[in-house]
């Protein structure tokens, strides 16, 4: 299963998303992810907090649909936050969709503790959402039980 992560500029909470996913999913799963407007460069809180975890960041990059072009994604999942203004990017094609809305972790200010703070909580949202995207029987979901179970997933 390959499963797209969309934001905006591409840089921040969808590499995030992308970098544990792949970092922690089971054989078979697989994660992009691309920005409707990719700012061309990540954001290096993102990149230093994903390499603390031990995640190898050397194939992430901003990009945008160009990416999954030849591969279609069979889920894509939505990480703007909605309540912070933004416009969410749209993904026209068969796919399962679902928004996973995630504050913007580098839009907080203060020191550099607080700020980190902020970042390492949103990979605890992003890790209890994909705990629990693994642990759905995928096997024997119909595509609307995905998404309603998406969906859901999205309030944690």
């Amino acid at each position: 299963m390959k499963v797209l992560f969309m934001c905006t500029a591409n840089s921040c909470r969808s590499v995030l998303s992308e970098g544990l996913f792949n970092h922690l999913a089971p054989s078979g799963f697989t994660a992009v992810s691309s920005g409707s407007f990719p700012s061309g460069k990540l954001n290096l809180r993102a990149v230093s907090t994903l390499q603390a975890l031990g995640i190898d960041t050397s194939g992430l990059y901003s990009k945008g649909s160009e990416v999954f072009s030849d591969s279609p994604p069979n889920v894509v999942i939505t990480v703007c936050d909605k309540a912070g203004g933004e416009t969410c990017p749209v993904y026209f094609g068969p796919a399962v969709k679902s928004h996973w809305g995630l504050a913007d972790p580098s839009d907080v200010e203060g020191t550099d503790s607080e700020i980190q703070a902020a970042f390492d909580a949103t990979v605890v949202q992003i890790k209890k959402r994909f705990e629990a995207f693994f642990s759905l029987d995928h096997s024997t979901l119909t595509p609307q039980e995905l998404k309603r179970e998406l969906d859901r997933i999205g309030e944690l």
